[in-house]
Formats: structure tokens, sequence, C-alpha cells
């Protein structure tokens, strides 16, 4: 009998996209809140969306793997 074989989810991979989307949201939002005059505003949106988007790509990039 073989031992199934491992899990091809890379923990560090995973974070790592989680916070480089996170990042790059929260970006896109304080520079669209620094045009509009609230840049702390659009930076807490960004976050807000950049969570949700970080879980959307870390679902597609590993759906596979469970």
């Amino acid at each position: 009998m073989q031992a199934s074989s491992p899990s091809s989810v890379n923990p560090a991979g995973a974070g790592g996209l989680l916070l480089a989307v996170l990042l790059v949201a929260v970006g896109a939002g304080l520079l669209v809140g620094w045009a509009v005059g609230a840049a702390a505003v659009g930076a807490l949106v960004g976050a807000v969306f950049g969570i949700l988007g970080g879980i959307v790509a870390v679902y597609r990039r590993y759906r596979g793997a469970f």
C-alpha cells in the first residue's frame, strides 16, 4: 500500500499571493482616494476589496489541490 501523494498546496505561495493582491488593492485605493481628496478612505476601501480579491485569487489558484 502506497502513501497518498502530498498536497500540492504551498502555504508560503498562498500567503504571498494573498499579500500581493492586498497590497495592489490598497495601493490602487490609496491612489484613487488621493485623487479625490480622501486617501485614508481610499486605502480602507482598497483593503476591503484586497482581502476579498486575495481570497478569490488563492481559491482560483489552488482549487484543484484538495
